[in-house]
């Protein structure tokens, strides 16, 4: 009997310590694409950023879902503008976010026609329903790559050179992404055919901290504690 209750004591403390570490080592599997769009969706301001450091602008940054209809993964609509011309975003674009069988995640990134004629539709009840998916342009080479990182967050980059750019004499496009519960890094750097860096910020991403639901569609927002 004794036997028996010394095998009982230690299986039941082999079970508990496995119990103790399959629980860290499970969480970054539920870090997963619902997660991932999740945080990614929402408005963002890098106000506090450009008002400790002048090199850096005041930039606004919406991401919506579109299309929530679609099965083949999640289509976000992008907007980006200075706070000072809302109204006259210089980068929209659609990210399509799915996940690969490895676990890692890719962002996909596709040019809008006539862009313009959609400033604004963050706001809207059914952002980009009047735009049919096929009549986007998709930008060979510039996926981001996403990964769960411990203590990071979703981090991960345009992978190679193959982002084409011609922007300001730019021979291709770099992309280094980190995305929070709270906020979203974003170094954009364009590169010349001899690897010298022609725009983009030079001392590290731009720090976009997500903004309450309230403060969204202010002109002065307030980041979410």
């Amino acid at each position: 009997m004794k036997r028996f209750e010394t095998v009982f004591a230690r299986a039941a403390v082999v079970l508990a310590v496995l119990a103790f570490f399959s629980g860290p080592s499970a969480e970054p599997a539920a870090r997963g694409l619902d997660t991932l769009v999740e945080w990614m969706t929402g408005s963002f301001s890098s106000a506090e950023q450009a008002a400790a450091d002048s090199s850096y602008f005041d930039i606004r940054l919406r991401m919506v879902r579109v299309w929530p209809a679609r099965t083949d993964g999640y289509w976000l609509y992008v907007e980006q503008a200075a706070a000072a011309r809302l109204d006259r975003p210089y980068r929209q674009r659609v990210y399509h976010v799915t996940q690969s069988s490895d676990g890692s995640f890719a962002s996909e990134v596709f040019t809008i026609p006539g862009a313009l004629r959609f400033a604004g539709a963050w706001d809207k009840p059914e952002p980009l329903a009047a735009l049919a998916p096929d009549s986007l342009s998709v930008r060979e080479g510039c996926a981001v790559i996403l990964r769960w990182k411990e203590n990071e967050g979703f981090a991960g980059a345009i992978e190679g050179q193959g982002c084409a750019s011609d922007l300001r004499g730019a021979s291709y496009a770099t992309s280094e992404v980190i995305v929070k519960t709270d906020r979203l890094v974003s170094w954009d750097r364009g590169f010349d055919k001899n690897g010298k860096q022609v725009w983009g910020a030079e001392k590290g991403g731009y720090v976009f901290l997500k903004l309450s639901p309230s403060a969204a569609g202010k002109q002065t927002e307030e980041p979410m504690e």
